[in-house]
């Protein structure tokens, strides 16, 4: 799983200060897999999350409660050359040999999907790239993003094509928690930027 070509000319390229994600997360130190940049483990690097922990009385107040049972939802962020299958293999495979033969475990999976990393090179990003400095008038960074989207690496094997992904929204965007929120301004240039964009898509395609 070594970092390629294209994902270091992200990290190299991408500015990145550590004190200030440092203050953004309210950390004193930034902790990860040993050997690698946090850019590194953020973008690029397979990662393991606990999304959710509960068991027993989790309300306001004490209380003295012994839990039947606990639980935890966990996803994993996979990266190229990794088959969602095995790795949830492993990893339930992992948690069975540490479990106590005093306690019950119950593994339920549920959906996965393989990774895909789209090329930086290419006539599509160009116009994309284009598209957005006009519209934001700035030039837009490259970046690795952890995204569960299944379909795009469907679209990669089945039909063969690659699949461009921008974002409009603010690292304050909240997604998927109940104050999930979308910066307006960012929303609407984003629509002008789409139509830069699909504009120069079509003089690509008919040129080709």
């Amino acid at each position: 799983l070594e970092i390629k070509a294209d994902e270091l000319e992200i990290i190299t390229n991408t500015p990145f200060d550590s004190n200030e994600y440092k203050s953004d997360l309210g950390v004193e130190e930034l902790w990860g897999e040993k050997g690698f940049s946090t850019k590194e483990r953020t973008w690029v690097r397979p990662t393991f999350e606990v999304n959710g922990i509960w068991g027993g009385f989790t309300g306001v107040g004490a209380k003295t409660v012994l839990p039947s049972k606990a639980s935890a939802k966990i996803s994993m962020r996979l990266v190229p050359d990794q088959d969602p299958n095995d790795i949830t293999g492993l990893a339930e495979e992992f948690f069975k040999s540490i479990t106590p033969k005093s306690v019950q475990l119950n593994v339920i999976r549920h959906a996965g999907g393989y990774p895909v990393v789209t090329p930086l090179h290419s006539p599509y990003i160009e116009a994309a790239k284009a598209a957005l400095e006009v519209s934001f008038n700035r030039k837009p960074l490259m970046i690795r993003g952890g995204g569960s989207i299944p379909v795009v690496a469907d679209f990669k094997k089945i039909l063969g094509l690659d699949t461009l992904l921008v974002g409009y929204c603010l690292p304050g965007c909240r997604a998927h928690s109940p104050n999930e929120n979308m910066h307006l301004p960012s929303f609407f240039t984003g629509i002008e930027s789409l139509v830069i964009m699909y504009d120069a898509f079509q003089h690509i395609a008919i040129s080709r």
